[in-house]
Parts: C-alpha cells; structure tokens; sequence
C-alpha cells in the first residue's frame, strides 16, 4: 500500500487525560488540518490504553481521519485500528500486514538510516519515518537525522517518507521542501494553548491542492 497523504501527523503525547479529553483534543487537532493520527501512550496501562484508543477511534472514523498505534499491534488489531507504527524492537512490518489486511497502513521508524528504510520497503511499509531533525522534548536521546536524507530517500523509495523530531512551524517547511510528505508533530501541537491553531501553522507549510 503506497500512503498518499501529505500534511500533518499529529501524535497524542503521554498524558493521564480521560479518552473524552484526549478525544476532543485530537478532534481539534483535525479540525486544524491534522491528516494522520497517531495513538502514543507509553505510560498507560492496557485497560487506558484500549479505552482512550476507543475514543480516538471514534473521533477519527467520524472525520475520516486515518488512526495508527504506536508500537502495540495488539491493540491495532483489537480497536480495528487503520494502522500501527512499529520501532525497532516491535514486530516485522510483514507480521503486521498480516494480522491488520492488506489495506493496513504500517509505518516504520528508521532513524537516521536509509538502508533500514528500503529493507521495511521491501517488507511492506506503507511509509518511513526519519528523524530527529531538531533536538525533541519527547525524545532528547535520538538520534540525529541530516535533511538531505529525505531527498536520497525521496529519490531511492517509492513509500513516503515521513518527518519527525523537534518540528516547529519555523522549521518545517525546509523538511517538505527536501521530500519529507509529512510532518509528525507531538509537543508543537498538543502542548499548545490553542491546539487548532497550531495544527494549521503546520497544515500551512505544505502547498495547497488544487481545487
């Protein structure tokens, strides 16, 4: 499956939000242009997670906004989730597709390593993720990725690469114009005072359709 959106990929940030909470903030997320989201719950137990990954997916379906989970194929399978987002200890993009279908969006984090990103290719990824670009308060020991690895990848993959660490609507426009096709954002939205805002300086960095 070859992704075909562009835009921003929100991802929720750890939290001990209710799920009607989280919900309404991913709602307004979307409401900011958000094309892509991703349930990320590191610090929840499995009855939280299921119940606010319920709500998200209530939320998503009724904007036609697709719904991935990080890192927990279980509970993909088990919300019927759009996709899931594997790490590099996480399962083979290959057993994911399996268990989610065919039409299963799956991505894959590979770091600062193309190599890593055209073998998840060949394993089925619908897209890759690079990063981080800038230094990231949700991830202060990842490792660093050049800009220019988005222009190889978009020259080497025929799957979309994705964008992420420490974005900020300052200095993401240099990523798109280097081939990211989207920008996955936590803290530069959801830590924001007006989340729709700051979904939309995001969503006005990428080039509009045409009508």
């Amino acid at each position: 499956m070859t992704l075909t959106l562009d835009g921003l990929y929100a991802i929720t940030p750890d939290s001990s939000h209710s799920p009607a909470s989280l919900a309404a903030q991913v709602a307004l997320a979307i409401n900011g242009g958000a094309r892509l989201i991703q349930y990320r719950d590191k610090g929840a137990n499995d009855r939280e997670r299921h119940a606010r990954g319920l709500a998200l997916l209530t939320v998503c379906r009724q904007a036609d906004v697709p719904l991935i989970i990080n890192d927990d194929l279980e509970l993909a399978v088990a919300l019927g989730a759009d996709g899931v987002h594997l790490g590099r200890d996480d399962a083979d993009p290959r057993a994911a597709r399996a268990r989610l279908g065919a039409t299963a969006i799956i991505g894959v984090s590979c770091y600062n390593d193309l190599r890593l990103a055209e073998t998840a290719e060949r394993a089925g990824a619908s897209y890759v993720a690079f990063g981080s670009f800038f230094p990231s308060v949700t991830k202060p020991h990842a490792v660093r990725a050049d800009v220019g690895l988005l222009t190889e990848a978009s020259r080497r993959l025929h799957i979309p690469p994705v964008a992420i660490g420490g974005i900020t609507p300052e200095n993401g426009a240099p990523l798109i114009a280097a081939g990211a096709r989207l920008l996955a954002v936590v803290t530069g939205v959801f830590d924001q005072p007006d989340i729709a805002a700051a979904a939309r300086a995001y969503t006005n960095l990428f080039p509009k359709e045409n009508p």
